[in-house]
């Protein structure tokens, strides 16, 4: 049994023929059945004009703000995006994205962090937290940076930023709502001396959560007691499809974006973000990842993650993906940069066949990673083979990925 779906879904199609015309059998049993999948996408082709400056013309598949998905790690994107600008905030007090960050406790549920063993000075900092969560999604580096921003203030930032629809509720660790309210304390070292601290915060934010949602028939609970209702994720986080390729688009493109959905940040942190979104576990020293598990396409969903498939060295991919409660979401921006192909692709699928919520028995492999590897082949295919009046400079995503500082 499912709620809070909508029937305003937004079908091109274009992108429906395209993909149902070069659909492998598999592939077609899924778009056949999108009741059970409740996949969505969108695909945006981006033409330069003779000036280099992009132009966006996005094509959808199932795209519905109202059809909820659980957005999983995904919501780790935007609350990077958001510590930056905030840090920039705090400047004048001497500290940057490097800076020690300490964080305490001062409520139920919270847990303080001083030290950080995969950072080569051993000390945790905002750009060490950042860096985990592009490059393995790490949940922890998440909490630490939801705790920084509080949830007041991060939800209220992305709604004034034209963002109304997205609300980001809770850490990824059990707590409840009321703890999730409350966020840590946090002080940042210059010099082994406290050069900015921040008290805790407790969010008074108002969040509407009079659209109900249930999915499944059954979940285990806390316990891990099988509970034969729906799950509830009425007042769980929510981002609609739309609004995370947009918040990656002001990123990538922030010139393309009105000024009000950018973020005040500097060119090097554009860098670094741009860094950090494309870079793979085994080109990183701290920290060191063991790449038998994270391994290259570990959090690159389209093309690559089914069957672990080498990723080519012309072929970058700038994103954020999530997985979660059967949830599989990828959000991308892919640049070949040897066939001067550039485009943005983002989609999500529920692989859930038993109905049974957070019991980890979800067909990720048998059905979601092969989803997004086939789509992404499709749409790859038809770019190669797309006309372009302007061939693209693609410099400004051509990195270097030595270590850093």
């Amino acid at each position: 049994m499912i709620f809070g779906t909508s029937r305003a879904q937004r079908t091109d199609h274009f992108l429906e023929g395209l993909l149902q015309g070069q659909a492998s059998p598999q592939l077609r049993t899924i778009l056949a059945h999108p009741d059970s999948f409740r996949y969505q996408l969108i695909y945006t082709q981006i033409d330069r004009d003779a000036h280099n400056r992009p132009r966006f013309h996005s094509y959808y598949y199932r795209v519905d703000p109202l059809e909820y998905f659980n957005p999983a790690s995904t919501v780790k994107m935007p609350l990077a995006f958001l510590a930056l600008e905030k840090m920039n905030n705090l400047r004048s007090h001497g500290i940057d994205k490097y800076s020690p960050m300490l964080t305490d406790s001062a409520f139920s549920g919270q847990h303080p962090v001083s030290t950080d063993t995969s950072a080569a000075d051993g000390r945790p900092s905002l750009a060490q937290y950042i860096k985990k969560i592009f490059l393995v999604s790490d949940n922890d580096a998440y909490n630490r940076l939801y705790e920084f921003l509080g949830q007041q203030y991060l939800n209220e930032r992305l709604w004034q930023m034209g963002y109304p629809r997205i609300r980001i509720t809770r850490r990824f660790v059990p707590m409840t709502e009321e703890e999730n309210r409350h966020t840590n304390p946090v002080r940042f070292m210059r010099n082994d001396s406290v050069a900015y601290e921040q008290p805790p915060a407790e969010s008074k934010a108002r969040f509407d959560f009079s659209r109900q949602v249930f999915i499944g028939h059954a979940h285990l609970d806390r316990n891990d007691s099988l509970v034969h209702t729906p799950m509830d994720f009425t007042r769980h986080n929510n981002v609609p499809l739309e609004d995370e390729q947009s918040l990656l688009q002001s990123i990538l493109f922030p010139e393309s974006v009105p000024p009000a959905k950018r973020f005040h940040l500097t060119a090097e942190d554009y860098a670094f973000l741009y860094r950090y979104m494309s870079q793979y576990p085994s080109e990183e020293r701290h920290p060191r990842y063991d790449t038998a598990e994270y391994f290259d396409s570990y959090t690159k969903f389209f093309f690559f993650k089914a069957g672990r498939t080498p990723i080519p060295g012309y072929i970058r991919v700038f994103n954020k993906p999530g997985w979660s409660y059967g949830f599989l979401t990828d959000v991308a921006y892919i640049v070949d940069f040897k066939n001067k192909v550039e485009f943005m692709l983002s989609g999500v699928i529920y692989v859930n066949r038993d109905g049974v919520l957070n019991d980890d028995k979800y067909e990720y492999d048998e059905t979601g990673y092969p989803f997004f590897r086939e789509v992404g082949e499709i749409i790859y295919r038809y770019e190669l083979g797309r006309k372009r009046r302007h061939r693209p400079d693609l410099g400004k995503f051509r990195l270097s990925y030595a270590p850093e500082r």
